[in-house]
Formats: C-alpha cells, sequence, structure tokens
C-alpha cells in the first residue's frame, strides 16, 4: 500500500473514484504479503496483489466493485490454474470503491505517513457487522468506527501493539467486541515508520549497504568520525549522513527491535566503544565486519571492557551469510540475505534443497 499511495492520493485528490485491491490474508505459497495493494482506475493499474497470478481476475472486479467485497483466489487447484494463481497459495482479497466520500480520512493518512508518524487502518472484512466499515488508529487518538464501542476499544488496542511492532494482519473478534470468539474477521494494516539501518564505517562496503538497505525499506543512517570520508556525495542513498564518533552518535538515539546496526569499520578503536554500547539496546540485528581473527581479538576487547557473554552472543561477525562474497555489492547482498532469513526464519539452504512449502508460517 506505501508504494501505491502517491498515485492514488492523487486519484483522490482529484475527486475521482477507483477501486482498491488489499491482500489481507495468506496461505502456502501466496506470492504477496498482507497489505500489497492494487488500484483501478479505467485502464490505469498501480500496484500488484499477486505478481501478476491474478491481476486479471482482480483488475475486472476491482473495475466494477459497488461496496466492499472479500474475494478468495485458489481455493483448489483447479480454481488456481483458472484464475492464473499456478503458485498453488491462496490469498484472501479486499476490494472495495474508494473516492472523497467512501474514505475521508485518506489524506489525513497520507499525512502521517509522508511524516513518518505511526497510523493503522483497521478494516471489517469477515462477519456480523458492516464490511468496509473502517477506523483508524494513531498512537494518541482514533477515527471512524467499527459499529460497536466494545469494539472499537478492542480493537484500538490491538492495533496499537501491532503498530509498535510493525505488524499488519488480521484479528478476530466476537460481534460486540469480545476477544475470545472469532465471529468477525478485522484487517489491521499498519503504517509503521519505516525500521532504521544503521551503518557506521563511511567505507566503500557501507555506500553498498546503504544502497540496499535502502532498497529493502530502511531508514539508512551513515555515520563516521571522519568529516573527510562521510560526506552526502559519498552516500547518495542513504537518508542522512552523520559526522560523529559512532558511540557518541548511538547512545543518543532510538533503537528499537526492528533497528538493524552494521559495524563496518573493523578498527577497535571505533568498534569497541560502538559495540559495548550497541549491545545493550533493543536492536533487532548486530552485525560486525571483518576476519574471523578480528572477530576474536574484538571479542577479547569486549570482554576486557565488561561485556558480558549473553550480550556477546547478539553479535553477528563475521557479518553476513555465507555467500563467497568479495566485492562490496557482494558483501551488501549477503548482509541482505542474512536480515531476510532472521526476519522469516529461512534456512539459507537453496530451494533446490529444501521440501515442503516455500513460505513458512509468517
Amino acid at each position: 500500500m506505501r508504494d501505491v499511495l502517491p498515485e492514488i492520493m492523487r486519484w483522490w485528490r482529484s475527486g475521482l473514484r477507483f477501486g482498491l485491491a488489499t491482500v489481507v490474508s495468506t496461505f502456502s505459497s501466496a506470492p504477496r504479503p498482507p497489505g500489497a495493494a492494487m488500484a483501478v482506475r479505467g485502464d490505469e493499474v498501480v500496484g500488484s496483489v499477486s505478481g501478476g497470478c491474478v491481476e486479471g481476475a482482480v483488475f475486472e472486479l476491482a473495475s466494477e466493485v459497488e461496496a466492499p467485497v472479500l474475494q478468495r483466489y485458489g481455493v483448489s487447484d483447479d480454481d488456481a490454474f483458472a484464475v492464473g494463481l499456478t503458485c498453488g497459495g491462496i490469498i484472501d482479497i479486499l476490494i472495495e470503491p474508494i473516492s472523497i466520500e467512501t474514505y475521508p480520512e485518506m489524506g489525513e493518512i497520507y499525512r502521517s505517513v509522508q511524516r513518518h508518524e505511526p497510523v493503522a487502518v483497521a478494516t471489517v472484512i469477515d462477519g456480523p457487522g458492516v464490511i468496509g466499515a473502517r477506523r483508524v488508529i494513531w498512537p494518541e487518538r482514533s477515527s471512524g468506527t467499527l459499529g460497536v464501542d466494545r469494539l472499537d476499544d478492542a480493537v484500538d488496542d490491538d492495533a496499537k501493539g501491532m503498530l509498535a511492532q510493525g505488524l499488519t494482519g488480521v484479528r478476530h473478534y466476537g460481534g460486540h467486541g469480545e476477544r475470545r470468539l472469532d465471529e468477525l474477521s478485522v484487517f489491521v494494516q499498519s503504517f509503521a515508520p519505516p525500521p532504521r539501518m544503521l551503518v557506521f564505517g563511511a567505507i566503500d562496503f557501507a555506500a553498498a549497504v546503504a544502497r540496499i538497505g535502502k532498497f529493502l525499506g530502511y531508514h539508512v543512517t551513515v555515520c563516521d568520525a571522519r568529516p573527510v570520508f562521510a560526506t552526502p556525495k559519498r552516500f547518495p542513498d542513504a537518508d542522512e549522513v552523520v559526522v560523529r564518533w559512532p558511540h557518541d552518535y548511538l547512545a543518543t538515539q532510538t533503537v528499537d527491535e526492528r533497528t538493524v546496526i552494521c559495524v563496518l569499520t573493523h578498527d577497535p578503536k571505533f568498534d569497541v566503544p560502538l559495540l559495548e554500547v550497541a549491545l545493550k539496546t533493543d536492536a533487532g540485528y548486530i552485525g560486525a565486519m571483518g576476519s574471523r581473527r578480528t572477530h576474536d581479538d574484538r571479542l577479547d576487547r569486549l570482554r576486557e571492557a565488561g561485556v558480558q557473554e549473553e550480550q556477546l552472543e547478539r553479535l553477528r561477525s563475521p557479518i553476513g551469510l555465507d555467500l563467497g562474497a568479495r566485492t562490496p555489492e557482494e558483501t551488501a547482498v549477503s548482509i541482505a540475505a542474512e536480515l531476510i532469513q532472521l526476519r522469516w526464519g529461512g534456512t539459507g539452504r537453496p530451494l533446490t534443497d529444501t521440501e515442503g512449502r516455500i513460505h513458512g508460517e509468517s
């Protein structure tokens, strides 16, 4: 959805009516995750809900939709081939007509996304109540209603928790918001601020890591104490370039479980004080570049500095997966591969050598 927002906002502001299709849940080897979206207006299409598999069928329905509808694709192999879902997965897609009248909150949602302010959109997709009823939730306030005050309150609590974790998905309730029932399904789409990637060390490897980090959707910061190297010109893909001692800078930053820290300096005078700070944070990933000899020396120095063993176990070094990488670009790919593996629980093995479903439970 984040990718198609600029274009559909142009339509919305112009007073145009269009169809919006959003993936709300997936099963087995579905090609796109919940939150993926496609908008249709006349012959114009932006976004994708399946990477091409069912786009034609969704296009037809979105072109003529008059009221919100939940549509399932790929119920069986025969049905999958009929609509083009050849991967064998199953996807549920909410298709709804959008205009200023039907979605008055869209402008405010867009402004929040542009300002990197967290906001979630909760929509009734199945069960009793009004399909398509919508509520917008910010950390400090909410707008709209799903039909019942008790349901609004329950969804507000859940949506705020999902926002904090950057999660998008379906939650189930009773018809009046009862938490232990599953009569009614609500799709909660989180527009959390992009996770941060903090890259320390203004070297050529850092430029490649910043580029792939930006590609993966991170807000990328490159930091180095040397002003001659830490310049925006050398790191055009970074959102910001900071000239400051790395450990001093990190100590002033908000770091959460979605934050990625990449230490690429492999210089003890930078690495050790920086990692002392990093290993005390809640960062979801802390990786450091260097040979195994460098890593062993780094561990000894950190132990001497008082870092505990359970903290050292969080350090991923040498950084990245074993892909045989040599160049900065290849090394960046190996780091990105490790981030993806840790996020989704992959094995890191060639898919040819594995069995069963390709995508595990998300």
